[in-house]
């Protein structure tokens, strides 16, 4: 039989410790220099981008050059350009210093026009954004599926809605869509089949690896965890060329140095450092003495999710309590996804709608997982606490059992119900209205959803809503409707009332369309209609009738308590739809049009409340009008506003 030669063995262990002294040496000169600060004003200039144009909660960015310094770009929509392009660019600079994703800048610019020079050329840049560009045409049309298998395929998560994008970290599973070393992995093995008799031999594969690594990570936007794990993966490669093996933690080590080196800012960049620790956590969970594949994959996951412990309560407040578990669910069914996905993409067509199924899945357990417990600092360090006890005294694992079930306890019971049967909350979502009815036993009714999805579905999880009895969109306006597009789907949802007729917006549209699909059918309540909801009782008031205005044409409810304390939920209605309601009394008032100047004062004093509460956020319509507090203030009523006092919560029972 012919015998193969022996790979060398692997390099000597004090190279463990050599390289890790290096890799705390340079984390401990790395200084964080702020770049020069540019002046505020009119910028009219050339700017070479120096990152690809990133899609985010809060808008569309970039870092650019120009030649007064470092500038965050600030755009007002998406275009066709990526990292090493210039630009004429027109717009204004703030003048303030700041940091983003591991980026100094001296100013932001807010981008007005924008017009191409020349496209970057380079090679890794032009690949990069050809198989970017093939992978985004060929998963298309995208659904919810689609848009994660995008994040698992190249870390492109701009078509992820973001109230997924929270679930996914709010379960453990966000790095699956960061693009790792798995992912890595993946690539270079399909590039190794790809390549097929290229492929023949530990070195030709080390060189087409080598080679194709720029590509990839380029494709990902060389997102920091993309760097890490391509770097090592580089040096692995380059270790084989030259008959040198070395460990994992020497990769590791040596990937972290040479990143450092080239690139210093990279230490403040989140990713990075969640990259870095996720990876060296995976590694000592490795060696953990366990036995039996389940066990095994328990402990790596445990030994990631305990690395990067410290660094989710320094960014995110939290740590996942049940990630773990969470993820060894999930891994099989991402590594399937994302597989299939790109053997999908790369050519068999048919193949990307069960990767997409699959991701969906995936999905589905993330939504489920989000609502799950989250571990605070001192349940995390009980918790740490208790393990430590068990591996030092094996004896102690009755206490240490009690321990953990006692935070379990803590963390998902004694926190319970954070409502009391009977309370109205009026949500801080920022400018618009999302109003949550709480009537007990686990019954919910939520009156508008607000500007944003994400934010509202925060607020949610907060409260521990799981279902939603009624669901009730008042108007068609977007500071009402587009914050209910994050619950369809997510949640289930009883009936829906909307008030759709005769007005129409994009934002009711769309919603009208979500709910179609999912089948939620929706009606135009009667005046009259009544529905209990618990202890409380909703009845409709408006619209008496057909309005020119969409804020006039708001559903009106007066919620009732057991002992018949009221209060009146108005919309947006106006002078017009009040003149019709004057007879209407209520202890509280939602003051209608976040206390705008459309209101007759008349009204708003009839009313009567001893309660007024304005749902208002930050805004350029100068909301809430100084003389609607002041005529709420001198009718007797105590005026509370969501961006002072956050979500206000009444009492009706």
């Amino acid at each position: 039989m012919k015998e193969h030669p022996a790979l060398p063995p692997p390099v000597s262990r004090p190279w463990i410790a050599v390289a890790v002294v290096v890799w705390i040496v340079t984390f401990s000169i790395t200084v964080h220099r702020s770049p020069p600060a540019i002046p505020a004003g009119r910028f009219d200039g050339e700017v070479a981008l120096a990152t690809d144009l990133f899609q985010g909660r809060w808008g569309t960015w970039a870092i650019g050059e120009t030649k007064s310094g470092v500038v965050l770009m600030d755009f007002d929509e998406v275009h066709d350009v990526g990292r090493g392009d210039r630009l004429i660019v027109i717009g204004a600079s703030d003048g303030e210093r700041g940091t983003a994703a591991g980026h100094s800048y001296g100013a932001t610019l807010d981008v007005g026009q924008v017009v191409s020079i020349e496209a970057s050329r380079f090679p890794p840049h032009l690949a990069g954004r050809f198989i970017r560009r093939t992978v985004i045409d060929r998963l298309q049309p995208f659904d919810d599926g689609r848009a994660l298998l995008a994040g698992f395929l190249i870390g492109d998560t701009t078509q992820i809605e973001e109230p997924d994008v929270d679930a996914m970290r709010l379960s453990g599973l966000a790095h699956f869509v960061a693009v790792s070393g798995s992912n890595v992995a993946l690539f270079l093995a399909i590039l190794f089949v790809a390549t097929g008799p290229l492929a023949l031999g530990p070195r030709r594969r080390a060189l087409i690896g080598l080679l194709g690594l720029p590509l990839y990570a380029a494709a990902t936007r060389f997102e920091p965890s993309v760097m890490r794990a391509s770097v090592m993966a580089g040096i692995a490669l380059t270790g084989r060329l030259i008959d040198v093996v070395l460990e994992a933690w020497q990769l590791l080590s040596l990937a972290v140095v040479s990143l450092l080196v080239f690139d210093p800012g990279l230490s403040h960049n989140a990713g990075f450092q969640l990259s870095v620790a996720a990876t060296a956590g995976v590694l000592i969970g490795a060696r953990w003495r366990v036995r039996g594949r389940l066990s095994r994959a328990l402990a790596i996951t445990m030994g990631a999710q305990l690395a990067v412990a410290p660094l989710l309560l320094i960014y995110f407040g939290s740590v996942p309590l049940m990630s773990p578990i969470v993820n060894l669910v999930a891994a099989p069914l991402v590594a399937m996804s994302t597989t299939v996905g790109a053997i999908g993409v790369g050519g068999i067509p048919f193949l990307v709608a069960p990767a997409g199924w699959l991701a969906g899945l995936v999905l589905d357990l993330a939504r489920g997982a989000a609502g799950w417990p989250q571990l605070g600092l001192w349940e995390l360090a009980g918790l740490v606490g208790a393990g430590a006890v068990v591996l030092a005294r094996p004896r102690a694992r009755p206490v240490a059992a009690v321990v953990v079930v006692m935070l379990v306890f803590w963390t998902a019971v004694l926190p319970g119900e954070p409502l009391t049967p009977g309370d109205v909350v009026v949500l801080d979502i920022g400018q618009g209205d999302a109003i949550l009815v709480y009537g007990g036993d686990e019954r919910f009714a939520l009156i508008d959803g607000g500007p944003d999805p994400a934010l509202l579905v925060d607020k949610l999880r907060d409260y521990r809503v799981r279902s939603m009895e009624l669901m009730v969109l008042t108007h068609v306006h977007a500071d009402h409707a587009t914050g209910l597009l994050g619950v369809v789907g997510r949640i289930p949802i009883g009936a829906v009332w909307a008030a759709t007729d005769p007005h129409s917006s994009g934002a009711s549209d769309e919603l009208m369309a979500r709910l179609d699909a999912v089948g939620s059918e929706t009606l135009t309540p009667e005046i009259g209609r009544r529905r209990r909801l618990g202890v409380l009782t909703l009845r409709v008031l408006g619209p008496v009738r057909r309005y020119a205005s969409p804020n006039d044409q708001s559903i009106v409810l007066e919620v009732e308590g057991p002992r018949g304390r009221t209060m009146l939920l108005s919309g947006d209605i106006e002078s017009f739809a009040q003149a019709d309601l004057a007879h209407v009394r209520a202890d509280v008032l939602k003051v209608p049009h976040q206390g705008a100047g459309t209101s007759d004062p008349d009204w708003l004093a009839g009313v009567g409340a001893k309660l007024a509460v304005i749902s208002v956020g930050p805004n350029q319509f100068g909301h809430p009008v100084d003389w609607v507090i002041e005529t709420l203030e001198e009718s007797g009523a105590e005026v509370r506003r969501t961006d002072h006092s956050g979500d206000v919560i009444v009492g009706l029972s």
